[in-house]
């Protein structure tokens, strides 16, 4: 059984930068895509970003409306997914979740992210 740890989730004021960092049990190489997901109160989870395996040459790709704030990054030294987030905006509030493909889906616990001032 695959196990995902999210960190690096807090409150931030607008404007400001997170990290969010998840943690694979174990190597990453093994996964056909990775991701990270979101979702506000009342809402669906929703895409923010994704990175495709090594083999399909890590394509990534990113909602609209994080396009040029989020930056998604793996470190496969480290079996690790990053999600950079920055110019952070009180609609980025929500938990956020990390995925990861393999024949099946693995989710994380997901982390709250919180933008207020």
């Amino acid at each position: 059984q695959v196990q995902l740890v999210e960190s690096g989730g807090g409150l931030v004021q607008p404007g400001g930068s997170l990290r969010l960092s998840c943690a694979a049990s174990e190597s990453i190489f093994s996964f056909y895509s990775m991701g990270w997901y979101r979702q506000a109160p009342g809402k669906e989870r929703e895409l923010v970003a994704a990175v495709a395996g090594i083999i399909s040459g890590g394509i990534t790709n990113y909602a609209d409306s994080v396009k040029g704030r989020f930056t998604i990054s793996r470190e496969n030294a480290k079996n690790t997914l990053y999600l950079q987030m920055d110019s952070l905006k009180p609609e980025d509030t929500a938990v956020y979740y990390c995925n990861a493909v393999r024949k099946i889906g693995y989710w994380g616990q997901g982390t709250q992210v919180t933008v207020s001032s």
